[in-house]
């Protein structure tokens, strides 16, 4: 049974990992999900302490994910329109030149979305370079965590 459960918690792992470019699936909790599969081997690594954490970490990871970009706009001077933008792009991005679609339609959708909002050229090329900063920084947050998870995973299993 604990085998079964290592391969699952590993394609979870696998898929978090995924999920932390791919905006569409949720990373960290994903990933989350294997640790708290590997308690119920027979090794039961972690603490309850140490699993409560983690879940926080995951949470507030997830919501960061969300305000990240919406702050990176508004610091370079941009609207909801460009939040908006930059959240359709991405997810555009995904069918659209993968992978290369995932990085630069967040740009172009939070563009339309300034251009849209009655924003000059300048002003909106401005709030979407923060909003596409904003993307950026979130994907990085989620992907450092999901190889924390994994790091912590693979010791769990040792």
């Amino acid at each position: 049974m604990d085998i079964i459960l290592i391969i699952i918690g590993t394609v979870l792992l696998i898929t978090g990992l995924i999920g932390s470019v791919i905006p569409v699936l949720p990373g960290p909790p994903i990933a989350y999900g294997a640790l708290l599969l590997l308690q119920f081997t027979e090794k039961q690594p972690f603490s309850v302490f140490f699993l409560v954490l983690m879940g926080v970490v995951v949470a507030i990871i997830t919501v960061l994910d969300y305000i990240i970009p919406a702050i990176g706009t508004k610091k370079f001077g941009g609207s909801k329109y460009g939040t908006w933008g930059c959240m359709i792009g991405t997810i555009i991005g995904l069918f659209v030149f993968p992978p290369l679609g995932i990085i630069i339609m967040p740009f172009v959708g939070a563009f339309i979305g300034e251009i849209l909002n009655n924003k000059n050229f300048e002003t909106a090329l401005k709030a979407a370079f923060g909003s596409f900063l904003g993307f950026l920084s979130g994907t990085f947050l989620k992907l450092v965590f999901s190889l924390l998870i994994i790091v912590v995973y693979i010791w769990g299993i040792l």
